[in-house]
């Protein structure tokens, strides 16, 4: 990488700024539904199954948008991408907030997905082109720092604003505030150092993009990052992303304040977990060991949740807090796959690898709540369905299962010593 002059540095750091403060709605946006649960469930009069579908439909566009995300971040530029998902989730966000019925809410809640689908990706890519390599794991945990704002945000804070003034109109105000940062990116991003206001107009060439793809996905080394991805980051997605604060209402008898507020630890952790891991594993220059270590604990907290032990609350404070710094293992899943594939790739290396969690939640957020829904005894409590201890434990063995396979996954992730190892055959 060519040396930087002083004005490029400040504007990559400038761009950096902006599209993470994009990123902290995208995580906003991802992990709403769990902070006001109960009050989706009362509004659309649902069962847990369709409410999981309402909050999966975010997952379904995202999973489908990452790999065209990739090839327009290597061949659009993040600059274009970022702008118009800006608009299109601006727009979701409005209709999710007004939606009268379920069937609205669900346009919404696509529309939002498909809007904040293209921000992780360009991010990873704005990354890759204006830092230097050494440096990659630990600018996305910074990244991934600011973005997960936004996750505590949908936690207790949500929750809290909720019940004081209702929820449509936070989605309103997200909705204004997507708009406005998609204009800011496209103002200020810039694909490439070189690149200023006169960057030519990209030429997309599709055989060579789809040459491109297909050199990602028959690259063996690059299916162990997207099978560790697939079962701890699906695992969180879906569980945080929807059914942790009602498990924690219903199993632990916590109540909601106390319940969000695990949430957020759960997010604090993972924020901070990102920055601290990614940080570390540059710093060691390794990959493998960070990542065994992480989603080995992390499958043992899984373990506990499962077996629905009580605890004091002080103790399940920090059991989430720990939970969120090792589920922060799998930030480095993104690392492992674009350094074992070419660096011009690096878009369509980190959005495969990407894929699996979010294709993972788009499929088990509604079948944990069919799985619930086959226990139900038909109890409701302020137009919400309750389930039993029995029930819960059908619900998080899915998810269980699914951590532990992230982490058997582990064990087949090739070490790259911290830099790019790919060679043409």
């Amino acid at each position: 990488m060519k040396t930087l002059t002083t004005e490029q540095m400040r504007r990559r750091w400038l761009a950096l700024g902006v599209v993470a403060v994009a990123y902290i709605l995208s995580f906003f946006q991802r992990f709403a539904p769990a902070g006001i649960a109960p009050d989706l469930a009362a509004a659309f009069e649902t069962s847990a199954a369709s409410l999981g579908v309402l909050a999966a439909t975010y997952f379904y566009v995202y999973t489908l948008m990452q790999i065209p995300t990739g090839i327009l971040a290597d061949t659009l530029g993040p600059r274009r991408i970022l702008a118009l998902g800006g608009l299109v989730g601006g727009v979701g966000s409005f209709l999710f907030g007004m939606a009268p019925s379920l069937e609205l809410a669900l346009v919404g809640r696509t529309l939002i997905g498909l809007g904040v689908s293209v921000t992780f990706i360009a991010m990873l890519k704005l990354i890759a082109v204006w830092f230097e390599e050494s440096r990659f794991a630990t600018m996305v945990g910074i990244c991934m720092l600011i973005g997960n704002l936004g996750s505590v945000l949908a936690g207790a804070p949500l929750s809290a604003v909720a019940q004081a003034t209702g929820w449509r109109g936070v989605f309103i105000g997200v909705g204004v505030a997507s708009m406005l940062l998609g204009g800011l990116c496209w103002i200020i991003v810039r694909d490439a150092p070189d690149g200023g206001d006169a960057a030519p107009k990209p030429h997309v060439d599709r055989t060579q993009v789809l040459a491109g793809l297909l050199s990602v996905v028959r690259n063996r080394d690059t299916w162990p990052a997207v099978l560790v991805n697939t079962g701890m980051c699906g695992a969180f997605f879906t569980f945080a992303g929807l059914w942790a604060t009602p498990y924690l209402i219903q199993v632990h008898g916590l109540a909601r304040s106390v319940a969000t507020a695990h949430l957020s630890l759960w997010f604090g952790g993972f924020a901070v977990g990102c920055l601290f891991l990614g940080g570390l594993s540059d710093r060691l220059g390794r990959r493998k060991p960070v990542l065994i270590v992480t989603s080995h604990l992390y499958s043992l907290i899984w373990l506990i949740l499962l077996s629905c032990v009580s605890m004091p609350v002080v103790l399940s404070y920090l059991l989430f807090a720990l939970l969120g710094l090792t589920t922060a293992g799998f930030s480095l899943t993104w690392a492992c796959s674009k350094e074992v594939n070419p660096p011009l790739l690096s878009g369509m290396s980190t959005s495969v690898a990407n894929m699996g969690g979010f294709m993972t939640a788009a499929l088990l957020q509604p079948f944990v709540g069919w799985v619930m829904d086959l226990g139900w005894t038909g109890e409701l409590v302020s137009g919400a369905r309750v389930y039993d201890v029995d029930t819960w434990r059908h619900g998080v063995l899915v998810v269980t299962v699914c951590a532990i396979l992230g982490a058997a996954s582990c064990w087949w992730i090739k070490e790259t010593r911290c830099r790019n190892i790919w060679q043409a055959a």
